[in-house]
Order: structure tokens, then C-alpha cells, then sequence
């Protein structure tokens, strides 16, 4: 999968580097659109790797995970934002080259590292110290990026100054190294047993998801708690006829919390109402996000920097928080992530709101919230995993985030493009200015985050006895592996 990213990055932005640098002159359109589409795509790519890979990795700590990973995509742009001003003087061309050849070098060199392994079924006490170091880290590191961005861009500096920022920078990203090599040189004494379950996905990646099973078998606790609080249990006419015929083996369909294809997600009520959720709540940020330079300018911002780096800030600290929160409620009282998906939903709402009554100075404190609420809607990463499973996740996965580009589509190009050109014709200018620009857009977005609320609501009731029953000791229960795996 890294492979595919690598030959995407250096064919796509290789192109772009060849036309920009006016190495080869006279490219096409329908080229270089094809070379944008491949090079874009490319960190699909990138991310779906590391994310799943991570995810199976660290099953007992899923939304953890998934808020740190997708965080550090989050502040990656601001990243190479200091990159790019800071260490390339603004060349366009030499980002491009950096993109053409330094990307692929840097994920040739960690592609060995990044790969499943059997994770362990008992928790390591010292995992959650190692995620608050990561979560620490990542915060200062999102801070900093947020002050050499404004400082670049307000004062001139010295080479060497930049040069020193941008290696503070470096120290930042290797800094989770310190994880692994402390684990290396200190290794912990707990001791771990392979996991068997159906999350072990290391060797079982061709391996058909149906299931075998005795319809009549012996009762015990924990079958009686899943076989209760799962759907898809057979029915009485059922257990008739297997104990007339001697308990004979019926295959069956997954249930919630195993191991799901996507044909099969396609079918469950609780894949669409968490899909519908997040294109709510993730199409109306990023319509915010897309948009957030013209809004600035509307409300009579004429510098929108400080604007930006507040949305990319918030919106980083809202995936990390959305993880570490949702976690620790999780195991402690085995609440639904999308519960917390719904809360920020709410909160959407009411920014929105604030939004349209476009009082002075508020913008700040708006722009701040639904970067926080927009990160929030992340949690829909580890909520796929925990219902459908680990084994097909990256598909399950990457069908869910569909709903980001459909929703910056209907609400972002459609929606707020049609009634800011409305306004500005009314105003007789290409650029429109006041509240009015976007005032309907955020009435508008507001009934779709209140929807996105219900729907929230309605999926953690149904889905809450399943969390019930995986989280019941406290950390994730793995299921066991069946005869048929």
C-alpha cells in the first residue's frame, strides 16, 4: 500500500515539478488533471496504511490511536506550511521537487517498520504513559507550528534563524522515536499472549469472514451476554429443526463487533446512520474550512492568517481530545464514541448560530469551536472498527470518509457557492461583503449539524448494548476466534 502511495507522489506531483520548473513546456490540461487526481490520491495512500496498520496493532487503545494519527494529519499541512515559507522561500517549484522526491525517499526508508503484528490480549500499564507522551508531544509540536507560522509571515528573518526553526520542527516529528527506543533498551516484564481472536489480522488476511457454529451449544456467561446484546441470532423454527437433527453446523453472518466485508456493512442500519452522521457533521466543517479566507473577508477581516491557523489548531486539538475523551468514557462507562460525536454536533449548532448573528470579535470563538467539533467527527474511525471489525477496516474505513468530499460537494460548492454569488450580484461585485454573504449558509448548516445530533443520538442507543458487552471488564473484549476462521 505504501508502494502504491510512493509511485503515486512521484508520477502525480513529478509532472506538476516537470511543467512548473518549464522542464517540458506545453503540457496538456487533460495531463496535468490526471497527474493532480494521482498525486492527490496518493495520501489516501499514505494514510490508510499507517491508520490501519496502527489501529491493529493497538486494538485495546483504538481511539487513542485514531486521534493521534488523524491529529498529525491535521497540523501536517501547517507543517509543511513552515516548509515551504521558512526553509524554501515560498518556491513553488521546490516544494514540488520536495513532494516528487523527498516524500517517496522518506516512506521507502519506514516502509520495513510500518507493518502488522500479533498484539498482545493483557494491557501494558505503561502504553497509556507512552500516548500521553505522544498526545504531549503532538500538542506542543501543533503550538509551535502555529507561532513560526505567524512570526514568518509577520518578520523577515535571518537564514539561520529559519534554519533553526525549521530543525526544531524535525526534533518535534522524530520525537515519538523516544517510544520505541526506550521500549528497546527497557523492555517491560508484563507478560502478553498472542492474540486469538479475529482482530488477528497478521495471518488472516485471506480468510473468508463466514462463520461456522453449533446452533445448540453449551451455555456460559459470556456466550449468553453476546449471544443476547448481538443481532443476527437464530430463531426458535431453527433451533427446532437442529435439535431433530442432532445440532448440525449453520453458517451464519457476522455479527456486530466481529469481522465485517463491505458488502455486508452496506446492509446494517448502524453503518448508514453512522455515515449520514459523519457527512453531516464533516460536511458542514469543512464548508467552514473551504470557505473560511471569503468569510474573514465578509466580516471584515482583511488579513485571515490568524483566522486559519485558530481552525487548524482547534480542529488538531479536537481529534486528539475526541480520542483520549472517548476512550477513557469507553472502558469506564461503556459509552458509545458517537455519543461524543453527537455532543459536538450540538455544539456545531449553536456556532453556527453564532455564526449568522455575526456579532464583533465572535468569529474568533466560532472559528475556534467548529475546528473543535469538526475533529470530532473523526471518531467515526474507531467506531467502524469496534462494529464491524478490524479485518476489513481500511475499506469500511475509507467508504465512511466518502462522505467528507460528497459533503463538501452538496454544502461547501453548492450550497455556500450559490448564495455568496447571490449576494456579491446583488452588492454588483465579483467579492461579497457583510454578514448577509454567508448568513443563510449558516441557518442552513445548522439544521444539518441538528440532524446530524439526532442521528447521533439514535445510532449510540442502538449500538450502546454492543459497547455493553465489548467493554463490559473494562478495556476491550476481543472475540474469540471461531471454528471456522
Amino acid at each position: 500500500m505504501l508502494l502504491i502511495g510512493v509511485s503515486s507522489c512521484f508520477l502525480g506531483y513529478g509532472v506538476f515539478w516537470l511543467s512548473v520548473s518549464q522542464i517540458v513546456n506545453g503540457l496538456p490540461f487533460w495531463l496535468l488533471f490526471i497527474a493532480l487526481v494521482v498525486a492527490t490520491n496518493s495520501c489516501s495512500w499514505f494514510s490508510t496504511a499507517s491508520l490501519v496498520t496502527n489501529m491493529r496493532n493497538f486494538p485495546m487503545s483504538r481511539g487513542s490511536v485514531a486521534g493521534l494519527l488523524k491529529g498529525l494529519t491535521g497540523i501536517s499541512g501547517a507543517a509543511f506550511t513552515v516548509l515551504f515559507s521558512v526553509l524554501l522561500h515560498h518556491s513553488a517549484s521546490d516544494l514540488l521537487l520536495f513532494l516528487t522526491v523527498g516524500i517517496p525517499v522518506l516512506c521507502l526508508v519506514v516502509m520495513y517498520f510500518v507493518r502488522p503484528c500479533i498484539p498482545s490480549t493483557s494491557e501494558d500499564p505503561s502504553e497509556p504513559v507512552y500516548l500521553a507522551f505522544l498526545l504531549g508531544t503532538s500538542i506542543l509540536l501543533a503550538a509551535y507550528l502555529v507561532v513560526t507560522t505567524v512570526v514568518s509571515e509577520v518578520y523577515s528573518l535571518p537564514s539561520v534563524v529559519r534554519y533553526v526553526l525549521v530543525g526544531i520542527v524535525v526534533l518535534f516529528l522524530f520525537s515519538p522515536l523516544a517510544v520505541p527506543i526506550k521500549m528497546t533498551l527497557f523492555r517491560s516484564n508484563v507478560k502478553s499472549s498472542p492474540l486469538g481472536s479475529s482482530d488477528n489480522l497478521a495471518k488472516e488476511e485471506g480468510e473468508s469472514t463466514t462463520q461456522e457454529e453449533p446452533l445448540l451449544i453449551t451455555s456460559t456467561s459470556d456466550s449468553n451476554l453476546l449471544g443476547t446484546l448481538f443481532e443476527g441470532d437464530d430463531d426458535d423454527m431453527e433451533i427446532l429443526l437442529a435439535e431433530g437433527e442432532g445440532a448440525v453446523k449453520k453458517k451464519r453472518k457476522p455479527r456486530r463487533g466481529e469481522d465485517f466485508k463491505v458488502g455486508q456493512v452496506f446492509v446494517k442500519a448502524d453503518f448508514w446512520l453512522l455515515w449520514f452522521a459523519y457527512f453531516l457533521g464533516m460536511g458542514s466543517g469543512v464548508t467552514v474550512s473551504n470557505n473560511l479566507a471569503q468569510i474573514g473577508f465578509a466580516f471584515g477581516i482583511k488579513d485571515t492568517t490568524i483566522l486559519l491557523c485558530l481552525f487548524s489548531f482547534f480542529n488538531f486539538i479536537g481529534r486528539l481530545a475526541s480520542g483520549a475523551i472517548s476512550e477513557h468514557f469507553v472502558k469506564s462507562r461503556t459509552l458509545p464514541r458517537t455519543l461524543w460525536m453527537g455532543a459536538a454536533q450540538l455544539l456545531m449548532v449553536f456556532t453556527f448560530l453564532l455564526f449568522a448573528m455575526a456579532i464583533d470579535h465572535t468569529i474568533y470563538v466560532a472559528t475556534a469551536l467548529i475546528g473543535i467539533g469538526m475533529g470530532f467527527q473523526f471518531l467515526s474511525i474507531a467506531t467502524i472498527s469496534e462494529l464491524f471489525g478490524l479485518r476489513h477496516f481500511g475499506i469500511n474505513y475509507n467508504v465512511i470518509l466518502l462522505g467528507n468530499p460528497i459533503g463538501a460537494t452538496i454544502f461547501s460548492a453548492l450550497l455556500a457557492g450559490y448564495i455568496y454569488d447571490r449576494e456579491a450580484e446583488k452588492q454588483g461585485n465579483i467579492t461579497c461583503v457583510g454578514p448577509e454573504c454567508f448568513r443563510e449558509t449558516f441557518l442552513v448548516l445548522a439544521g444539518v449539524c441538528g440532524l446530524g445530533t439526532v442521528l447521533s443520538v439514535i445510532l449510540t442507543v442502538r449500538i450502546r448494548p454492543v459497547y455493553q458487552a465489548l467493554y463490559a471488564s473494562g478495556s476491550f473484549r476481543l472475540q474469540p476466534q471461531s471454528a471456522g476462521h
